[in-house]
């Protein structure tokens, strides 16, 4: 089934916070973005909808929603980033509200060449590599030298994949405006933004089954689906949205544990594979132990303190990511084995934190390898057509 091409009705009015009147998001056809107020505040700092403003995020379920009034969306793999411009000024701020406009110039470069020259826009960052799309590459840019980020930006440049409109080109604030209306708005600034290479605009689709037949013929080229009510408002910081990901299991080697900060009980276990030469690298971590099991279970793990833990690669200290990590942790004999969920793999580690599932006591340490891991699959049609690139046949794998 093709992606929808029909428009959503105009049907609400929002509330201009400047001239404070009420506007029309649409009057006789004209497009939001083809006329422009002849004033402007001064400063990013001073628009409608403030830098400080957080991405509305996404709470996770077991099943996309069945019921009528549902958009549903690509989870796109990438950085999160609220993108605001005012004249000259263009600012790129991640989900943390920390800017990332240093790390990825080409992009603010880009939004500061198109027509709007007002607006806040929702959207992803990704880098497509050949023909799929690079977390590692997206990893790389966070570099403390201006001149390697540059020298990457140059080489891979990102693409900046639009999904919601928070404020027009003349400054109205879409915040609490419905899906259906900022919908209408994104359409317009993506049309009147004449940029169509490394802007682009993510597919939508308000039927449940075509929704699925992403998830199922993607296989891990998307991160999930995400489901949005058409009426709803864009409530930032809030998890008021769903989203539906595809989660995979692996059995893992317990090779150490990190004491829980300030606590003499177990807070984390460190997880490992097996990789080809016998050796036994780190691969991520599992904290969702129950409080209840905490006491028990540092008991049986301190019981099995012995070095090295790891043959292989080794867990590290803190890190750009987690500054508040502990550089201390346990080496255990490799006996105990968990199966755990993850979502993604990147560089042969977990991304994310897994979730513990059970104990294997039946599952051999020396059987835990690598060959169990899933990977990156070729983008599906839906990937491509939104890269603007042929898809690429699956032969499976």
């Amino acid at each position: 089934m093709p992606l929808e091409k029909r428009r959503p009705r105009r049907a609400r009015h929002v509330r201009d916070p400047i001239i404070n009147v009420r506007t029309p998001l649409r009057e006789g056809g004209s497009a939001l973005f083809a006329g422009m107020r002849e004033s402007y505040t001064v400063g990013i700092g001073a628009l409608p909808v403030p830098l400080s403003t957080r991405p509305m995020e996404a709470r996770l379920v077991g099943e996309l929603p069945h019921e009528p009034g549902w958009q549903f969306e690509p989870k796109w793999d990438g950085f999160r980033c609220l993108a605001f411009r005012a004249g000259d000024e263009v600012e790129l701020r991640a989900k943390s509200g920390k800017t990332l406009s240093r790390y990825f110039p080409e992009v603010v470069a880009m939004l500061g060449a198109i027509a709007p020259q007002h607006f806040v826009v929702d959207g992803e960052l990704t880098i497509p590599i050949g023909d799929t799309l690079s977390f590692d590459a997206l990893q790389a840019r966070l570099h403390p030298a201006e001149s390697r980020v540059r020298k990457l930006a140059a080489e891979t440049p990102a693409i900046f994949i639009l999904f919601d409109c928070l404020m027009t080109a003349d400054e109205v604030s879409l915040l609490d405006a419905s899906l259906m209306d900022r919908r209408v708005a994104l359409e317009d600034f993506f049309d009147s933004s004449h940029q169509k290479a490394a802007l682009k605009l993510t597919p939508y689709t308000r039927d449940y089954r075509e929704a699925q037949r992403w998830l199922n013929q993607a296989g891990g080229a998307l991160d999930g689906v995400v489901a949005k009510r058409l009426d709803g408002l864009y409530q930032p910081g809030e998890r008021a949205m769903l989203k539906f990901k595809r989660m995979r299991t692996a059995d893992c080697v317990v090779g150490g544990f990190r004491y829980e900060q300030g606590s003499r009980e177990v807070g984390s276990l460190l997880l490992g594979l097996y990789n080809e030469e016998g050796k036994l690298d780190h691969v991520g971590f599992t904290s969702s132990i129950a409080n209840a099991e905490r006491k028990t279970l540092t008991r049986r793990l301190e019981a099995l303190i012995a070095k090295p833990g790891f043959s292989g690669s080794a867990p590290g200290g803190p890190s750009r990511w987690n500054t508040e990590r502990s550089a201390e942790w346990e080496p255990l004999r490799p006996e105990l084995v968990v199966e755990v969920r993850y979502d993604h793999v990147t560089a042969k580690r977990f991304r994310h934190g897994t979730r513990l599932i059970r104990w294997r006591p039946d599952k051999a340490p020396e059987r835990c390898t690598f060959d169990q891991m899933e990977y990156k699959a070729k983008p599906a049609k839906l990937v491509a057509k939104t890269l603007g690139r042929p898809p690429v046949p699956s032969h499976g794998r």
